[in-house]
This record gives C-alpha cells, structure tokens and sequence, in this order.
C-alpha cells in the first residue's frame, strides 16, 4: 500500500461501529446480483445438454452436424468478449444496477431466439445474445456485490459469484437430464427474468452514488442496504481517477499483470471449456450409455469443490493449490486420454457403457470395465481446476477496515495499488481475453 493512493488508505464506507443490527437486505442484494452469474453458468453449460438433443431433431425442427454443433457450443465467448469491453464501459457510466438491469434483456431474448429457432442461424444467433449477456454480467456482477457489502461479509458474499456460476452450470445439465432443447432455453429465462425483477427494487451502490455526487441518494441505499449510518465517513475527492496506459510501466502493476494473465490463459487453455460445452458429447463419445448422468456427476463435483476451494483458499495458500492442482489435472486428463485409447475399436455409439458398470478383471468389453475410469478422472480434472478457476473469475474485493483481502482474487487485480478506475480498465483486459480463450 502506497501513501500516494487515497482511495486505498481511506475507506469510502466506513463500517458501522458499536452493536447496531444490520439489515439482512444486503443479502437479498447480492443474491439478486449473482443472478447474473448464475445465468451466465447456465448460458455455459446449456450447449452440453443440447447439442445431442439438437444433433436428433426431426424436421422441420433445425438440427445440428457436426461443424454447427462445435460453432454452437463455442460462439457464445465471442458474444462474451464483446460484453466483456461494453460491461466496463457501462459500469462507469450507466451505474452498477443499470448494467445488471441491462444484461438481463439479452439473456432472455437470447434464449427466446432459441426456443424459437427455426434454422441453426437462429441458434447461433440466440447464442451470441446470450453470450454478450454473460460478459457483462462476469464483469458487473463482482463489482456491484464488493461495493454493496459490508466488510464482515465482503469475502463470502464475493466467494459466492463463481460458486453461482458452477451452480447455473449444474442447472442446465439436471434440466437437460428431462428436458428437450426448446424447454431448457425456456427455463434459461428465468434466472434473468428474476434478477430483472429483483434489481428492479434494489438500489445503486452508494460509492458509484457517490461519484456521482448523489450523496443524499447514497446514504438511503446505505440505510437500506446495511440499516445505518454510524461510522459513515466521506470519501477523498479524486479518488476516481482516469486510466493511463503509463501505469503499466510500473512494477507494482505489470508483474501481477503478467503472472495473472498468464496463469489464465494457462487455465483457459487446459480443455476446461471443451468439458463444460460438450461434456455429454464427451461421454457419448466414449461409449456412455448415461451421459447425461456422467454430466450431471460432473457438475456436482464442480459445484462441492468450487465451496472447498473458496473455504480453504486462504488457509492452505495459493501456490501451494495451484501447483497441485496442475500436478493432479495431468494425471486426470491423461487417465482420460488413456481410457479413449482403450476403448478404441469398440461399438461406435454410446449405448454400450452404463455407470453402474461392474469393474471386472475380465471385462467382456474393455470400455465396460473402465467406466469409472473416465468418469472419475473427469471427477478430478474438474475438482482440482476449482482453485485455479477461483482467483480467475471473482471479484477484485479488499477489506480497508482489516487491511487484507477477504476471499479469492484473481492475482492480476493486485494492481488494486492502482486508482480505482485504473483497476477496472486493466481489469477487462484479462477478462476479455479469458472470453476470447474460451473459444475452443
């Protein structure tokens, strides 16, 4: 910490003091705010449950080859960087819950294309909507939580945001288990369509209130959101400053750069993506007769590792999980490398290997003894790319009143040294090119 930055030796909502109650409505907040996330994981694993229902559709239904299925399942980060560049424009200019209130239209008219497709033009149509939804979303959301959080739950309520995304995820893939392509792009819009409603009576947050020299509008949503006042103090003037490319030169801000981009792409570029798109397709391929159960295995796992990483992120260290975790996630997806090759020469459709298939030393079928085997290093790949996926995804959220961060931040935003504005430019730097790596 600095002395030449303000912003970061002065908090801009001091934390009540004494015994008074706060208001559980900062919860009712958060929760309506992570709807965004949660839409954006149901927007990225709806693909999974889809593409095999779309690749058996009769006419005049459209249906999917193999060429519109990949470009299916992966357009939606080209929408997603895009949103990533028109989120940070908005959160500065529009407001935190403007954008939040913005985002949800395209979401909900992305998968009404979907439902209403009539051509795969208009798949990969609604698709793109809805990835542009996810990118202002990824970047809002964090930011609109952080600020309208009290300290003592800043942490948790941040930790919350990719744990909401690996939930949308698991979402999509259970309603994929019973539902038809047209009827999950139908549930898609409801998560949305309840943020919309939600933010509807939600207030802005009281710092971005603030510079907009709204005082009298920010201490209301500061009663609303925490139920008082006390301890209020006034934030330094100038702590919001511009943005120039003349900050990168300092060391304070490009080394965390360089190392947080870095051990993004690295995480981008692990195949995590090509599991959550065509995690169905993955298992159909490999001869499972229940792939939408291996899925929905999949997605739990996700899900209950996501919660494990986020609670002891802090005690074990983040260099210590993340060497592990790489170290694990080669043996997995060589495990799983190995269980293609295997099985190769065997029956060419997946209605051949059940999960509840025996392991036997003498299998009839080789693929039959060693379905575990792919599912399980799935498992594993998935549960140990958690605590990488964690710092890379959630919010840049620090605690003035204690002086130490609460909760997983992705390594890049430790260039939070910087202004305020600084933080979130460089912020969507990462952010887009995460979108862009995603596209596989």
């Amino acid at each position: 910490m600095t002395p030449e930055d303000p912003e970061e030796t002065q908090p801009l909502l001091g934390p009540p003091g004494g015994s008074a109650t706060r208001s559980r409505r900062v919860f009712l907040a958060a929760f309506a705010a992570a709807l965004g996330p949660l839409s954006f994981g149901f927007a990225l694993g709806y693909s999974s449950p889809a593409i095999p229902s779309l690749q058996r559709a009769a006419p005049p239904a459209p249906r999917l080859d193999d060429a519109a299925a990949s470009w299916f399942g992966a357009v939606v980060t080209l929408g997603a960087a895009a949103g990533g560049v028109l989120g940070g424009w908005l959160v500065d200019r529009a407001g935190r819950k403007l954008s939040l209130l913005l985002c949800s239209m395209p979401f909900v008219a992305g998968f009404a294309v979907i439902t209403a497709a009539q051509d795969v033009w208009m798949l990969l149509g609604g698709r793109l909507l809805t990835g542009l939804a996810c990118g202002v979303a990824s970047l809002v959301a964090p930011v609109y939580i952080s600020e309208i959080a009290y300290p003592a739950v800043r942490g948790l309520l941040g930790s919350c945001v990719q744990l909401m995304v690996v939930i949308g995820i698991l979402l999509a893939y259970l309603a994929g288990w019973v539902l038809e392509w047209r009827w999950l792009a139908v549930l898609g819009c409801v998560p949305p369509s309840l943020m919309l409603l939600l933010m509807c009576f939600m207030p802005e947050t009281p710092r971005f209130l603030l510079t907009q020299h709204r005082r009298q509008e920010a201490m209301a949503a500061l009663r609303f959101l925490w139920g008082s006042e006390q301890g209020w103090e006034d934030p330094p003037i100038g702590a919001e400053q511009s943005f120039h490319l003349a900050l990168l030169r300092q060391p304070g801000i490009y080394k965390p750069f360089i190392i947080g981009v870095s051990l993004m792409a690295f995480q981008q570029l692990s195949g995590v993506n090509a599991v959550m798109f065509y995690a169905e397709t993955i298992f159909e391929e490999a001869k499972f007769k229940d792939s939408s159960l291996a899925s929905v295995v999949v997605g739990v796992i996700q899900v209950l590792f996501t919660a494990v990483a986020a609670l002891i992120m802090d005690r074990a260290g983040r260099r210590l999980l993340l060497v592990l975790s790489g170290v694990v996630m080669v043996f997995s997806t060589s495990a799983f490398g190995a269980y293609f090759k295997l099985t190769q020469g065997g029956a060419g459709n997946s209605s051949h290997v059940a999960l509840s298939a025996p392991v036997s030393a003498e299998p009839v079928d080789a693929s039959v003894g060693l379905a575990w085997l792919a599912v399980g290093s799935m498992c594993l790949f998935i549960a140990d790319l958690q605590p990488q996926r964690l710092p890379t995804l959630a919010s840049p959220i620090k605690s003035h009143h204690e002086g130490r961060e609460q909760g997983p931040v992705f390594v890049t935003l430790e260039v939070q040294r910087g202004p305020g504005r600084a933080r979130r430019r460089i912020t969507s730097v990462p952010e887009d090119l995460q979108q862009l790596l995603r596209f596989q």
